[in-house]
């Protein structure tokens, strides 16, 4: 995985730091829900069991592969009918 500058930055705030690698590539390879942003940026959301489900939501730049951002969304809400 690659991350930009402002991830690394980011990933050292102290309600950040807990956040594990492991996390961020499971969200990446198999989110529940992506959304593509007019900025190309691409958000995906996963639920993290190990963190008391908590659901974690991952930026990455429009290459699909990059890191920009990482942090529990505390506004995030599951759809029931989600496939």
């Amino acid at each position: 995985m690659r991350f930009t500058q402002y991830f690394l930055h980011t990933s050292q705030r102290p309600d950040r730091r807990g956040i594990k690698l492991e996390w961020i590539e499971r969200v990446v390879a198999a989110p529940m829900r992506q959304v593509v942003q007019t900025d190309g940026r691409i958000r995906r959301w996963g639920r993290v069991p190990e963190a008391g489900g908590k659901y974690l939501r991952v930026v990455l730049l429009e290459d699909g592969e990059t890191v920009h951002n990482a942090f529990f969304d505390r506004h995030f809400r599951e759809m029931k009918n989600e496939s």
